[in-house]
């Protein structure tokens, strides 16, 4: 069982890394006033629990030291902005925009958002399309099921990626079917959405390969 001072102490190792962005054991025993060992000891559990990573460092004489930093999963567990950021973002847009601007703002969006997984559910038949889909957006922490209809799929989804700026408006639905478009390259259709009274998030992905999104919700 982790005691509270443990813990405690774990995160002052996080929390000191993020704030210089890389630290040695020595660094970081006079933070804490621990031996290297202590220390030691405590980065190999924030390492085996995936927020901590290591690098060699090499001098001028002697072996190699090594410099921890944070990894990407310990970075996200911190508060960030981007969220309220995006959404007076969307509202403003929303806004300002016409029907077709504000539309082709969402498919580009989208279209940014899907780049980084590297074209992952782009290639195959649809089914196989659709099956890598779901692996990327239970990656992502999302509960989703898929089913074959006649023409296509239903997509479920139970948790919504984007809940907090389609709560506030549900033009962020759209983003999400246009989400789902860019990541397969595969016509998306949002049949209904928790933001819009709907029980779940559900959308028709065609079979047809033929990028194109469209609401009807």
């Amino acid at each position: 069982m982790v005691t509270a001072p443990m813990q405690a102490t774990r995160q002052q190792i996080l929390d000191f890394l993020r704030e210089r962005g890389e630290a040695r054991v020595l660094e970081l025993g006079g933070l804490l006033e621990l031996t290297p060992t202590g220390v030691r000891q405590h980065l190999n559990t924030l390492e085996r629990e995936g927020l901590v990573t290591s690098r060699e460092v090499r001098g001028r004489v002697g072996r190699p030291a090594l410099v921890y930093r944070l990894t990407a999963e310990a970075e996200a567990l911190y508060p960030k902005a981007y969220d309220r950021l995006a959404l007076a973002m969307l509202s403003a847009a929303r806004t300002r925009l016409s029907e077709d601007d504000f539309s082709a703002l969402l498919q580009e969006a989208a279209t940014h958002l899907a780049e980084p997984l590297g074209g992952r559910a782009e290639s195959g038949d649809p089914t196989t399309r659709v099956e890598t889909l779901c692996t990327v957006l239970r990656e992502q922490d999302i509960v989703v099921e898929a089913e074959r209809v006649t023409g296509g799929y239903l997509l479920t989804q139970r948790t919504c990626p984007f809940h907090d700026a389609a709560e506030a408006t549900p033009a962020t639905c759209d983003l999400d079917a246009a989400y789902l478009g860019a990541l397969t390259q595969l016509p998306v259709v949002l049949v209904e959405s928790r933001a819009r009274g709907g029980s779940a998030c559900t959308f028709r992905i065609e079979s047809r390969v033929e990028p194109h999104v469209q609401d009807v919700g």
